[in-house]
């Protein structure tokens, strides 16, 4: 290996599939740079869904990759999907090494493509920067791994810990700038789950909105146009039929209760009803991450009230909590941000704060449960 540029061509890729961070759900994001002679002639990275993995577009820019190192963040699949295996179309171009920064941790490949590359005769490298590409895709990798995404809540409060007031008032607690954070969060996410509680209180729509992303119009547009799936938890299907959440944007997944009669008006359009077993608090939320991944949701970002919050850091589903802080004070009337019944500090939730960021004149906190 010449490590030097191996470690620059290996960086560029990694830029490369960032691109694809609003967009390649439910595939992974990944990015590809094809090398000839110490000069670049191809790069690309993953395409939305049904559309080429970034090994194909960088090979469709180079149109002749004969004698190339491709240097791609993922290793290249090896099975028919939406797409014709990465693996076999290096092979037919010719490519001469391949260095990829991580296995795929996809059971149906988990090293076949790059034992594929070795057996065509061509030479293979695994673990440049791997640490850097992982980092791309956790939610990716936890569902391959584990059977269930990355869940993340986002919340906000004001400094004295507090979400709303006593009569459910929260708009806005947080800047602007936060605001526009959360709808890149909204982008990158594959579902969105929230609580009837939410959706009676705030009549939130849950979307994407390309206008609000502070992104070039180009990505800003591309993103918008995939929107995330609405997941609404509401066991007695009280839901109101005119609720922007089943209006506006995108598909939306109603959860219930077996036996909750919908009215009839609730299932047109693009919404689902699903009904799910009964849990500890609610309805169980073991149950509902299971057929999220069946739905291939790799990112899944909860925006709910304290109770729902509350329940899925209980349940050990959370990964991730967001919270940003807004310089004001509500009052020890307001509500809480998490509903937890704990009564002594040895029950207490131990946090490990990750990262902290000025948002505006708001901070945001990035923290996981330890």
């Amino acid at each position: 290996m010449d490590s030097v540029q191996d470690t620059r061509m290996m960086a560029r890729a990694l830029q490369l599939a960032r691109r694809g961070q609003y967009s390649a759900m439910p595939n992974p994001h990944v990015g590809c740079v094809l090398v000839r002679d110490g000069h670049v002639i191809g790069e690309g990275y993953t395409q939305p869904a049904g559309g080429n993995h970034a090994e194909i577009e960088a090979l469709q820019a180079a149109g002749d990759a004969g004698g190339a190192v491709a240097y791609v963040t993922l290793e290249p699949c090896s099975h028919h999907g939406r797409t014709g295996p990465c693996a076999d179309a290096l092979i037919a171009a010719g490519v001469k090494r391949v260095v990829a920064a991580m296995p795929d941790p996809n059971p149906r490949v988990a090293g076949e493509g790059l034992e594929k590359l070795r057996a065509a005769g061509i030479a293979v490298h695994c673990g440049l920067l791997e640490t850097e590409a992982r980092q791309l895709n956790p939610g990716f990798i936890a569902r391959m791994t584990r059977g269930r995404g990355r869940v993340r809540a986002k919340l906000a409060m004001s400094l004295d810990g507090r979400t709303a007031m006593a009569s459910g008032e929260s708009q806005w607690i947080t800047g602007a700038a936060a605001r526009r954070d959360v709808q890149r969060l909204r982008a990158m996410s594959c579902a969105i789950v929230t609580g009837v509680g939410t959706v009676l209180a705030d009549d939130c729509a849950l979307t994407v909105r390309a206008q609000e992303l502070g992104l070039p119009r180009q990505a800003a547009q591309l993103a918008a146009a995939r929107q995330p799936l609405r997941v609404v938890l509401d066991s007695s299907l009280q839901t109101p039929v005119a609720a922007r959440v089943l209006a506006d944007g995108g598909p939306t997944l109603l959860c219930h209760r077996a036996g909750a009669v919908a009215a009839p008006a609730l299932v047109e359009g693009r919404t689902e009803l699903l009904a799910l077993p009964a849990g500890e608090q609610g309805l169980d939320l073991q149950q509902l991450m299971a057929e999220l991944s069946v739905r291939q949701c790799n990112e899944i970002l909860v925006e709910s009230g304290p109770r729902l919050a509350g329940a899925l850091l209980q349940a050990g589903l959370l990964d991730e909590l967001i919270v940003y802080m807004a310089p004001a004070l509500l009052g020890d009337r307001a509500r809480p941000l998490l509903s937890l019944p704990l009564d002594h500090m040895a029950d207490k939730v131990q946090l490990r704060i990750d990262d902290v960021r000025k948002v505006g004149q708001d901070w945001r906190f990035t923290v996981k449960p330890t």
